[in-house]
């Protein structure tokens, strides 16, 4: 999809996450450039594997992150992040073994990647001819040619009872997903409605790699210690189906976050542009 150049918003006037450096709003200009209308599915991924013989990170590594709650009752203990024990280190989780080895997982063809670390993505884009999008292009490319607004859709945020445009999580996390929005776990990459430039699901499902470090320009000592040992992490946007207002506000257009270039994780995605 083409998205038109001109200028452009980065961030908020109305910070959801201030220590994430959402604010300030600025304008800057871009040149026009074409967007993927829906993050690198499955079997878009499976192409290029073909193609190639790559052989992902976590392939290589020999282990991913999965959320506790898809692993099944008969998988061996796995090791837990002790900062965010819903996640485990599961031996054999990759893009092909979303949930492990022991899942008994429904590969779907449609829907996003996942397990693919920045380097990884980066590898894809070399062999598709594009590459990954700035911050400005892609919150330029998720407001759709609204203003400042926090969503792809516009003022309406999400709720766990009866506003669902988007992939998050509703109920009390990370405890029971509710799955009122109609999926638990990933969406197919084109579903629920598209922005004002047809694009999918810019917010919640996964989050998207951009080609930026994750930068937080501040002198606050809260803000660095916030993000102290984040040296050489690459910058995220769009939040996951693991989202919700009370954990992970991030499934909003100025949100940002951080990744080592190597993590891979049930809920990373991407998607490309191409220059034009």
């Amino acid at each position: 999809m083409t998205i038109p150049g001109g200028r452009a918003l980065v961030g908020t006037g109305t910070p959801g996450i201030a220590v994430d450096g959402e604010g300030p709003v600025r304008r800057v200009t871009l040149k026009p450039f074409a967007m993927d209308v829906t993050t690198v599915t499955n079997a878009r991924f499976a192409a290029f594997v073909s193609a190639t013989n790559y052989v992902t990170e976590a392939e290589r590594f020999g282990d991913s992150f999965v959320f506790e709650g898809f692993l099944p009752k008969s998988a061996p203990p796995s090791p837990v992040v002790e900062a965010a024990p819903w996640w485990r280190i599961v031996k054999g989780a990759h893009w092909r073994a979303i949930n492990g080895p022991d899942a008994d997982d429904t590969w779907q063809a449609d829907h996003p990647v996942v397990h693919v670390t920045w380097n990884d993505a980066r590898a894809f884009a070399t062999w598709a001819g594009g590459r990954l999008p700035r911050e400005a292009e892609w919150e330029h490319a998720a407001r759709g040619g609204l203003d400042d607004v926090p969503f792809p859709w516009g003022e309406a945020a999400p709720n766990d009872h009866d506003h669902f445009p988007c992939n998050i999580w509703q109920g009390p996390f990370p405890q029971a997903d509710l799955g009122r929005d109609g999926f638990i776990g990933t969406a197919p990459a084109r579903c629920f409605e598209p922005n004002g430039y047809g694009l999918y699901n810019m917010v919640g499902n996964v989050w998207e790699w951009t080609s930026q470090p994750f930068q937080v320009k501040s002198l606050k000592k809260a803000v660095q210690a916030a993000h102290a040992g984040k040296a050489g992490y690459k910058l995220n946007k769009g939040g996951s189906y693991l989202c919700h207002a009370s954990y992970c506000f991030r499934y909003r257009i100025a949100a940002r976050s951080g990744s080592s270039p190597d993590s891979s994780t049930g809920h990373q995605g991407f998607r490309l542009v191409y220059d034009i």
